[in-house]
């Protein structure tokens, strides 16, 4: 029964959002509108299911808090010193660079997750990952020390995700 439920509706939640996402863009709620918003949401986690991704094992949940508080401290340390860096453009530039970074990560929600970070950080740019994953290039808007930036970058962000994920 189960079973037979979880393939009906693979991903419950999202059809939940469907259906509210539905409801929320028309004026009022009536039987064709609930019906035909149930039938989405029903309909499309089912015909987009091959194209989502099998989940990762998430291990060590004390560690990933660890890297969620890091990454949200280091936001907001990097904005505050990219916007001072931007501030301060005539009294000391920035040096800016290119980082090429060995990575020990391989698995592919771990990558992704790093990607998300870079992002989010200010300052700093994923730029190419090499075919065989083993080298992150990363534009870096005040890169003074690479081989400092390389330590903090592996210690801070690469081995939490490593331990986590793989």
């Amino acid at each position: 029964m189960k079973r037979a439920l979880k393939r009906l509706i693979p991903s419950p939640w999202l059809s939940l959002g469907l259906l509210g996402g539905w409801l929320l863009l028309h004026d009022g709620i009536d039987a064709a509108r609930l019906l035909l918003g149930a039938a989405l949401a029903l309909a499309l986690p089912l015909l987009i299911a091959p194209l989502r991704p099998v989940p990762g094992p998430l291990r060590h949940w004390g560690t990933l808090t660890r890297l969620v508080l890091r990454v949200g401290r280091d936001v907001v340390r990097s904005a505050i010193e990219v916007a001072l860096g931007v501030l301060a453009l005539s009294r000391r530039p920035p040096q800016p660079g290119f980082a090429r970074i060995p990575l020990e990560l391989r698995d592919m929600h771990g990558l992704a997750a790093l990607a998300m970070i870079v992002t989010v950080v200010p300052g700093t740019v994923w730029c190419e990952l090499a075919p065989d994953r083993s080298v992150l290039l990363l534009h870096v808007f005040d890169l003074p020390d690479e081989a400092a930036f390389l330590a903090h970058f592996k210690a801070a962000y690469e081995h939490p995700l490593k331990e986590v994920f793989e």
